[in-house]
């Protein structure tokens, strides 16, 4: 039997879903790097983001980025890091930590975790919705199904308040 090998096809990008991917990019950047988060929310609002598709390698229609969500995004994790390692900790098995975990997906989880925690006008199935697509841009393995788990432990404890999970 000859199986021919489908081609991964990216989910599709709006102005949210690409400003999430790049805040993504910069977490990570600003992770393995010595540079603070604004000189690298700086850098990507200067450079980046308009040719945010690039790295996907995608044969895509440009997609304009929500700058100012991308900046909250990024910016926000900063602000609130030792608490959404924490709590991201907290979700995981016993004996993992977050300085365990890929970086790349050390920096989904944060973003979603943020999103989560202060984006209360944003619904938690779509936070979490949001994230494992953005995970899918990374990754082609079971990390997505990885982040919706982790997102949906997280969920009760940084949304106890909200009455729509």
């Amino acid at each position: 039997m000859n199986v021919k090998a489908r081609k991964r096809t990216p989910p599709p990008l709006n102005k949210r879903r690409a400003a999430r991917f790049a805040a993504v990019q910069a977490l990570y950047q600003a992770d393995n790097g010595d540079q603070t988060i604004g000189r690298v929310v700086a850098e990507f609002k200067a450079h980046r983001l308009p040719g945010i598709l690039e790295p996907l390698g995608a044969d895509l229609p440009p997609v304009r980025v929500d700058a100012e969500w991308f900046a909250a995004v990024a910016e926000g994790v900063d602000r609130h890091l030792p608490v959404i390692d924490a709590r991201i900790e907290a979700s995981l098995s016993s004996g993992w930590t977050v300085a365990r975990l890929d970086e790349v997906l050390r920096a989904v989880l944060r973003a979603g975790a943020f999103e989560l925690m202060e984006r209360i006008d944003v619904p938690v199935r779509v936070v979490i919705n949001e994230y494992i697509e953005v995970a899918k841009l990374f990754f082609e393995g079971e990390e997505a199904g990885f982040v919706n788990a982790v997102l949906d432990r997280l969920a009760p404890v940084l949304r106890s308040g909200d009455k729509a999970l």
